[in-house]
C-alpha cells in the first residue's frame, strides 16, 4: 500500500499567464507557494478475489470492471499513461473542498501519478511529476488549465515560476531569511466564500479573451517580477497593493470571475483595513486571499464574521507530493 501527501497552493501574482495558448507565444511568470492543506491518495493493487477490477473512492464510489469505464477522468487517464495493468483500489482524502481555487485538481493528479510511479517501483523527480501531470490534464483530459499548480504541487515551497515560449518551465525558489518569511505570513489571511465552482467553465471563457488581453497578460506577468523584489527588499505593504492591481486586473477577462457575494467579502475586508487581496484560482467562488496588515487582522477578520466569511488558518510550507507510507507487503 502507498500513500502520497500533495500540498494545495495559492497563486500571488501572473495567474492566466501560466496557460499554454499564451506562454507558448509569449512567456509568462507567475508567484505562488505551497500550504498546509493537502491531498492523500491511498493505493495498491487489488487482489484478484475481488469480483470487480478496479475499486475507486472519491466523493462518489466506483466499482469497475475495465479502465476505460472510470467515470473520473483524472484517475481514468493517469491510470493508462502510468501504463498500470493490474486491478487498483485508489481512496482519495483532500483538506479542503474541490473545485475552490487552491490547485485541487492538479494535487490530486500529482498525487496520483506519484503513487502509481511507486507502484511500479519508480520513483521519479518533481520535474517529471509535473510535466506527466500537466500532459494527462492538458492532453489526455483536455482540460483548459494552466500549468502552474501542477509544478507547485510537484515542488514545493514558494517559487517564482516561469514558462518559456519553447514549452520550457524554471522553478527558481524565492529565499527569504526567517524572520521575512514569517512577516509576510503574518500579512495573510485566507477566507472561504462558500462558493465552488469547476474552474475549466471559467477558463474557457477568460482564455478565450487573451488576443484582446495582450498587453494586460504581460502587465502581469511583469508584477512577478516586481513583487519578488518587494519581497526581498521592499515595504511588504507595496506587496498588497500590487495583489489589488492585480485583481483589478483578472476581473476584467470574465464576467464569470467576480460575483455579488465575492465583492461583499472585498470590499468589506478594504473598509476593514485590508490593503488588497485577490480570488484563487480561476475565479467564481473558493478562497480568497487578504493582504493585512497584522495591526488590522482583528477588524478584518470581525468583518468577515459579520458577513459569514469563514476563516481558513493556514501556514506556508516547503516541501511538494511525498510518499508519507510505503508497505510493498500490502501492494
Amino acid at each position: 500500500m502507498i500513500i502520497t501527501k500533495t500540498p494545495y497552493r495559492i497563486s500571488f501574482l501572473g495567474g492566466g499567464t501560466d496557460h499554454p495558448s499564451w506562454y507558448k507565444k509569449y512567456g509568462g511568470s507567475v508567484l505562488s507557494t505551497t500550504i498546509n492543506k493537502y491531498c492523500y491518495v491511498t493505493c495498491r493493487y487489488l487482489p484478484p478475489y475481488f469480483k470487480e477490477t478496479h475499486r475507486i473512492v472519491y466523493s462518489k464510489v466506483e466499482l469497475t470492471s475495465h479502465t476505460n469505464e472510470i467515470e473520473h477522468p483524472l484517475i481514468r487517464e493517469s491510470i493508462k499513461h502510468a501504463n498500470i495493468k493490474g486491478g487498483l483500489e485508489i481512496h482519495h482524502q483532500g483538506d479542503v473542498p474541490g473545485w475552490s481555487g487552491v490547485g485541487t485538481s492538479s494535487s490530486f493528479t500529482v498525487g496520483l501519478l506519484k503513487a502509481f510511479y511507486a507502484l511500479k517501483g519508480r520513483m521519479v523527480d518533481s520535474r517529471k511529476l509535473a510535466l506527466d501531470a500537466i500532459k494527462v490534464e492538458q492532453k489526455k483530459v483536455k482540460d483548459t488549465v494552466g500549468s502552474q499548480d501542477q509544478v507547485a504541487a510537484s515542488f514545493g515551497g514558494l517559487n517564482r515560476i516561469d514558462f518559456l515560449p519553447n514549452g520550457k518551465i524554471n522553478v527558481n525558489p524565492v529565499i527569504l531569511l526567517p524572520k521575512r518569511l514569517s512577516d509576510f505570513q503574518n500579512h495573510l489571511l485566507l477566507f472561504f466564500t462558500g462558493i465552488v465552482r469547476r474552474s475549466s467553465d471559467i477558463e474557457k471563457e477568460k482564455v478565450a479573451t487573451f488576443p484582446q488581453k495582450k498587453e494586460t497578460l504581460i502587465k502581469m506577468a511583469g508584477m512577478v517580477d516586481k513583487g519578488v523584489k518587494i519581497l526581498k527588499n521592499g515595504d511588504l505593504n507595496d506587496f498588497g497593493k500590487l495583489m489589488h492591481e492585480a485583481w483589478m486586473l483578472k476581473k476584467t477577462f470574465s464576467s464569470q470571475i467576480s460575483n455579488s457575494e465575492i465583492n461583499k467579502l472585498y470590499n468589506g475586508a478594504l473598509q476593514a483595513g485590508a490593503i488588497g487581496g485577490k480570488l484563487l484560482g480561476a475565479g467564481g467562488g473558493g478562497f480568497f486571499l487578504l493582504f493585512v496588515s497584522p495591526g488590522k487582522h482583528r477588524a478584518v477578520r470581525n468583518k468577515m464574521k459579520q458577513l459569514n466569511f469563514m476563516e481558513v488558518p493556514f501556514k506556508f510550507e516547503s516541501e511538494g507530493s511525498k510518499i508519507i507510507f510505503y508497505n510493498s507487503n500490502l501492494i
